[in-house]
């Protein structure tokens, strides 16, 4: 078995109980049984997942929910402002997916189904059987392929800005990501990877990975789509990439969903660090509408 490293805190902003919380239960299971070595003062952690050590961290105390960032980003970039207020009530297990910021690569292309399979044996790990999931961006689509493919881990699922089909952006997005250069990623995205893993060459894969991914994006069928029975929220952003329309069209194939059309662009409703302006106020944040679906019994 291979030696991995793991963390917990009890105190990590103030939201884990300074007593044995669920969260440290969960490291010490690993620990003991993946022979994994603990550091007591971070929340974080590493888990052999698929051939990949798998970066994840956990905060807060409840009912499972599963953050899973957009391409080209970390937990931080995607969820930073979010993370705090959703954890007051439940908790909260975010990871980095693979090439992207602390977990590692494979000799693979990325897909969305690979992203799905080791988030859930992720969980598995964590001894996580059941779950809501936050999937924003290509992490909403990553949400799409867990719905369809592991039903029975699925409580809620929350769509932000998820892409299904092609024809759910304008025209002008595939150009641009056949086309797409290191140097015109976003300056925080990054900036961001590299104070996490300062390699350049390695961001440079990660970026022509993701880019890769979606120059070669397919159709999520109909049907599968329909299959979905978990209740869903479906999130889109006025001024979003994705197109309110395709929002409208998953909510319409869902049968068990609902729609929020936020004002603002892509991310901006969560706080995604792209979409951050000098005066940004936590108030201005969806977390209260997310926290009323994921508390509301269907």
């Amino acid at each position: 078995m291979n030696r991995l490293m793991a963390s917990v805190t009890l105190t990590a902003l103030g939201l884990i109980s300074s007593n044995a919380s669920k969260a440290e239960r969960i490291m010490t299971t690993i620990a003991e049984e993946e022979q994994v070595t603990r550091d007591s003062t971070a929340n974080q952690g590493y888990v052999e997942v698929n051939g990949l050590n798998m970066y994840y961290e956990i905060y807060g105390e409840g009912k499972p929910l599963v953050l899973i960032h957009g391409g080209g980003s970390t937990i931080q970039t995607t969820f930073e402002k979010a993370i705090p207020l959703l954890a007051k009530n439940r908790m909260v297990i975010a990871m980095e997916l693979q090439a992207h910021g602390r977990t590692d690569d494979r000799n693979t292309a990325l897909s969305f189904a690979q992203d799905a399979d080791d988030v859930v044996t992720l969980l598995k790990k964590l001894g996580i059987d059941n779950a809501d999931f936050l999937g924003f961006s290509n992490g909403g689509t990553t949400t799409l392929h867990i719905a369809i493919r592991y039903p029975h881990l699925v409580n809620k699922i929350i769509l932000a800005s998820a892409l299904a089909k092609r024809d759910g952006v304008p025209e002008w997005f595939w150009d641009f990501m056949d086309n797409a250069r290191l140097e015109n990623m976003p300056r925080q995205l990054k900036e961001a990877y590299l104070e996490l893993t300062p390699d350049v060459k390695r961001l440079q894969v990660m970026h022509d990975k993701d880019a890769r991914r979606m120059v070669e994006f397919v159709d999520i069928p109909d049907e599968k789509i329909k299959s979905i029975k978990a209740p869903t929220l479906v999130l889109i952003g006025d001024k979003d990439v994705i197109t309110v329309e395709h929002a409208v069209e998953i909510h319409r194939l869902i049968a068990n969903s609902e729609l929020a059309v936020i004002p603002g662009g892509h991310g901006e409703y969560i706080g995604e660090v792209t979409t951050l302006k000098p005066d940004f106020k936590e108030a201005e944040l969806v977390v209260p509408l997310l926290d009323k679906f994921l508390d509301k019994s269907w």
